[in-house]
């Protein structure tokens, strides 16, 4: 018998008990004691323990070949996993690669690409699948020469994820396109202000990746908005948004992370405070209607986790803590066949590496 199975027959067991109680009690009128059996009935069909609710399978070091090895992102494509990052001396260096590992099990990786720039940091990468079944890698360029502009996004094409296209330069200049997420056949991803004159958040669309425009000029300049990621349930658009304090600020309450709200044509957007900073965030849809949110928790010690965010309530809640510390963040998420694949970043073993963590996520009780 399958382990489900065994816990089915156990919770039936269970309520058969409390049916049998309940109906005993009837019969000799103790009305107290029949209220306390259906509390207890309550109990044992409603309570779900934490590990039937999550189980972390484990955790493997995956890259570690450069310096510095961050800022991931992860997909699944033609049966093969895909993992990208930044590569280079330090958090911040001005040699940043970006680095294209790949693997058939998710055990055993090798790479697949090096990208790189002679004149500019290459920084946050990011990967998708378009609607004509190429691979898109987007990431964007810290420019070593600032006289015309900080930071352009980028974006790359790959029909095999070994052989890419030149860079296309997308969205505005200084203007950073952190993550597209694909819906109907149309792209949509929010770029952050890089300059520190004007701190906003800007939503843009393309119809095939290359060329966006702007359809949301500001969708939100309270505290220092930055880091995005998009998932649409239904047409139901929803954005889980990193902020940090604008310079000189100390009011705690433009920090916290918030989720965006909107509907087609997605151009008015309503926002709730999730009360918790994160800094990469993400998240993903599992198919039961659960949110699983994702990023670096700012509680000491420093540390990637996955959070259950409900929409509705607009609240996180922290439920796995990822081995990692310090230097740490930037998940990518996939789910396959059961299992939730995240790639991340840590240096909680001493050298910043990429980590690949799977977990099995439970029903919804």
């Amino acid at each position: 018998m399958s382990a489900v199975a065994l816990e089915n027959e156990k919770q039936d067991s269970r309520r058969d008990a409390c049916f049998s109680n309940l109906f005993r009690l009837e019969h000799h009128g103790d009305f107290m004691r029949c209220f306390l059996w259906m509390a207890l009935f309550a109990l044992c069909v409603g309570i779900v323990r934490a590990d039937d609710e999550l189980k972390l399978i484990g955790v493997q070091k995956i890259w570690d070949e450069a310096p510095h090895n961050a800022f991931t992102d992860l997909v699944r494509f033609k049966n093969s996993w895909f993992c990208v990052f930044r590569e280079g001396a330090g958090h911040v260096s001005p040699d940043g690669a970006l680095r294209v590992i790949t693997s058939t099990d998710g055990e055993h990786w090798k790479s697949a690409a090096r990208i790189v720039s002679s004149d500019s940091d290459l920084r946050d990468a990011k990967i998708t699948i378009t609607p004509k079944g190429q691979l898109m890698l987007s990431g964007a360029e810290a420019l070593h020469d600032k006289s015309q502009k900080s930071h352009q996004s980028l974006a790359w094409f790959s029909d095999d994820g070994h052989t890419w296209s030149e860079s296309y330069e997308i969205g505005d200049a200084n203007f950073w396109l952190w993550r597209t997420t694909w819906h109907k056949d149309t792209a949509y991803s929010v770029g952050y202000d890089c300059t520190e004159t004007n701190r906003q958040i800007r939503l843009y669309t393309s119809q095939d990746g290359k060329a966006f425009r702007t359809i949301v000029p500001n969708m939100l300049d309270a505290g220092y908005p930055n880091e995005t990621s998009i998932l649409f349930d239904d047409d139901t658009a929803y954005c889980l948004l990193r902020r940090d304090l604008p310079p000189n600020s100390k009011d705690a309450s433009l920090a916290t992370a918030l989720l965006g709200v909107a509907h087609p044509p997605y151009t008015q957007w309503q926002w709730k405070d999730l009360g918790m900073q994160l800094g990469g965030p993400h998240m993903i849809r599992l198919p039961d209607g659960r949110y699983v949110a994702s990023g670096r928790i700012s509680e000491k010690p420093t540390h990637t986790s996955l959070c259950w965010l409900d929409p509705e309530k607009g609240t996180l809640r922290e439920f796995l803590k990822l081995p990692s510390k310090a230097d740490t963040s930037y998940p990518g998420l996939v789910l396959h066949e059961g299992i939730l694949w995240v790639s991340y970043y840590s240096s909680h073993e001493g050298k910043t590496s990429i980590y690949l963590a799977r977990v099995k996520i439970g029903a919804q009780s």
